[in-house]
Order: C-alpha cells, then sequence, then structure tokens
C-alpha cells in the first residue's frame, strides 16, 4: 500500500522492486520528505514470511542503532535547562569511575561519550555496565582502547547504554518512560523501548539469512519482562537497550526525523533548540563526521551534504537521512535482505533505494 502527493514515473514501482529482489528484501517501508512534509511512502515485501502478512508504514521495528540519537536528543533537553554540560566528567555522571588506565589524568567527558570518541570499546560486551566498572570487573580495563580519549574514534554500543543510565540517576525516571515523556508524546509517536507496552500485533518479524535460509530473530523483541520486574534504576537500563531497543514505525520515525529536520521543531512543539540540534548534528570526527548520534554524511548521495544515522542488528537494516537546509530527507527500513556491502561499508540496498527515491522525488 502506497501514499504520495507527486506523480512519479511509470516504471518507478519496477524500478524499486528490482532493487529489492535484487537483494531479496523480505520486505521494505519507505518513506519520503519532500519540503518539510511527507510526499510519498510505500512498504512492498512481507511482515512475516510464514503468514505472508504484507508488510506497511505502519508496522513496528527494532530500528537498531538510529536508537541512539533520542537518547542524545534527551540528553540536549537537560544541557538546556543547565542540570548537565557536554563537559561534565561521564565518571560523575554514571556513578563509577570512567577513567581510561593509559590515560588516568584525561577526562572522559559527557560529549565525548555521545560521539563515540571516549576510547571506551565493547571488548567486555555492552549488555551490562559492570563490564567496566573497576569494582565489579576485574578485567574493566579490556574496555578501554590504547588511544587517549578525544583524539580518536570507535563506534561503541556501550556508550550508549551507559548514556541511557545516566537519564535515569538524572531524572529518577525509568529510562523508556522518560524517553516517552519527552520525545516520544510530545511528536506523537507511538514508539518505544518496552516491549511490553506497544501492540505486538504490529510488530515486523525480522529475519537473518543463514545456509541460504531466512530465519526469523524471535529474540529481537523479547519482553525481559523478569528483568524489568527487578529493575533497578540507573543500574539496569541495559534491558531496554539504549544503544538499540526503540521499536517504531517507518511513518513515526519519518516524524521524528522531520524534528530534526527542523532543527528540533516538531510542528508548534519545541523539543530541543536550534543551537542544540545543530550541535547534534555536527561531525566532531575528521574521519567520520560522527557528532552526537547523528553523523554527516557526503557519500550516500553525490552532491548532498546528509546528516542521519543507519541500524543493523537481527537481519534488520533501517536509515534515517535528511538535509537540513533543504528539508527532504528519506526514511528505509528493510526487516531482512542478502546484505551485501560497497567499499563506503554501505548497505547497497539501502544506497540503491534511497538513490533511487531521490532520483524520483527530489532531484526532478
Amino acid at each position: 500500500m502506497s501514499s504520495q502527493l507527486i506523480a512519479q514515473s511509470a516504471d518507478f514501482d519496477q524500478k524499486l522492486q528490482a532493487v529489492a529482489n535484487k537483494y531479496e528484501a523480505v520486505g521494505l517501508a519507505i518513506v519520503v520528505v519532500k519540503d518539510g512534509a511527507p510526499v510519498y511512502n510505500n512498504a512492498i515485501g512481507y511482515k512475516n514470511l510464514d503468514t505472508k502478512a504484507p508488510l506497511t508504514t505502519d508496522n513496528l521495528f527494532r530500528i537498531a542503532s538510529i536508537s541512539k540519537s533520542f537518547s542524545s536528543t534527551a540528553i540536549m533537553q537537560l544541557v538546556e535547562k543547565g542540570k548537565i554540560s557536554l563537559s561534565d566528567d561521564f565518571s560523575d555522571l554514571v556513578g563509577f569511575k570512567v577513567r581510561n588506565p593509559k590515560f588516568p589524568n584525561t577526562k572522559i567527558t559527557l560529549e565525548m561519550v555521545l560521539s563515540h570518541r571516549s576510547s571506551i570499546n565493547d571488548s567486555n560486551g555492552y549488555f551490562e555496565l559492570d563490564v567496566i566498572n573497576p569494582e565489579k570487573n576485574a578485567n574493566w580495563a579490556k574496555s578501554y582502547n590504547d588511544y587517549e580519549p578525544g583524539k580518536g574514534y570507535q563506534y561503541c554500543n556501550l556508550n550508549f547504554n551507559m548514556v541511557g543510565a545516566v537519564l535515569e540517576r538524572l531524572t529518577n525516571i525509568r529510562f523508556d518512560q522518560y524517553i516517552k515523556q519527552q520525545i516520544l508524546s510530545p511528536i506523537g509517536l507511538e514508539a518505544g523501548y518496552c516491549v511490553d507496552s506497544l501492540d505486538q500485533s504490529r510488530f515486523a518479524t525480522l529475519y537473518d539469512k543463514q545456509d541460504g535460509v531466512f530465519k526469523a530473530q524471535t529474540s529481537a523483541y523479547n519482553p525481559r519482562s523478569e528483568e524489568i520486574r527487578n529493575y533497578k534504576m540507573g543500574i539496569s537500563t541495559p534491558v531496554f537497550s539504549p544503544t538499540g531497543g526503540m521499536k517504531i514505525s517507518a511513518n513515526d520515525l519519518a516524524k521524528y526525523m522531520m524534528m530534526h529536520m527542523n532543527y528540533g521543531q516538531s510542528g508548534t512543539t519545541k523539543i530541543i533548540s536550534k543551537k542544540s540540534s545543530k550541535r547534534m548534528q555536527k561531525g566532531l570526527s575528521s574521519k567520520e563526521n560522527y557528532g552526537l548520534a547523528l553523523l554527516e554524511n557526503f557519500k550516500l548521495i553525490p552532491g548532498e551534504h546528509m546528516i542521519g544515522h543507519t541500524g543493523s542488528a537481527y537481519g534488520l537494516y533501517s536509515n534515517m537521512f535528511f538535509e537540513p537546509k533543504k528539508k527532504f530527507g528519506f526514511i528505509v527500513i528493510t526487516n531482512g535482505c542478502v546484505p551485501t556491502m560497497d567499499a563506503d561499508d554501505d548497505i547497497l540496498l539501502s544506497k540503491e533505494v534511497i538513490r533511487l527515491l531521490y532520483s524520483e522525488f527530489v532531484k526532478k
């Protein structure tokens, strides 16, 4: 089922289907924004391979690492209120010592954590905060790289599970509820991190191709109900996976994207200030151009300066990219495909679909 406000070429549907077929997409959900408003949404393929239920742009996906930007948005709200600063020592915020043992005198700041310049890595895992807590794990030092904090970049999921815990410690509100209260509800999004709070009939099954067969990844929507019943604020936060656990539809992700495209403004509702929004969108690492859970991308569409993020987990590949000055953007999500990559480490399915959408709806 598609909806469009712009006339499309006679062969566009065939071109889109051809790209999906080339990479064996189980399903593909798409929203195109132009001049600051959605002009096209469409879903092809399946929500579930067993039932053959068709995918829609209202189905919920676990969108993986695009989730990180919800935490950084919430952090920027607290920075604006003067409750914290991006230059704060992260140790003071998270409640245990966060120091690279090779550079013990170098403060690891909140900004370094949000921009993956903290020198922290995922070697010890990221599902428990204890892995990096010197008082809880004898091997905590493995969680740090050899370079000085602030002087290098490594993408790290532990960074954002810790940021989620910081939000709880600062607000005394459970992470999933705080994000709903501060971001989701004000924008009007039916989304969230807590599986049991959502309409599970809307979940798109995620598929990973193993040994030539697409296999359902049911653990993607593990409700973690028992862990939530025994929840400890500021400690149990990774249960909700701030780093990758947001469940949201393509349509609602487009609304969230438009808020960032409009520098923090969603209709008449201000989520963050223009200054905070631009801070999030400004790349801080020279090679990666990664900001505060949003990155600058100069290669996705030749000649265009895009802002956004990708996600990949459980066979899903998600994309949220926008051009804030020209007011166009794209949501492209697949719940399973053959993940062929190019020399830029981009998933070709995603890149080819986005370039097709740009040519069809934005460029002409």
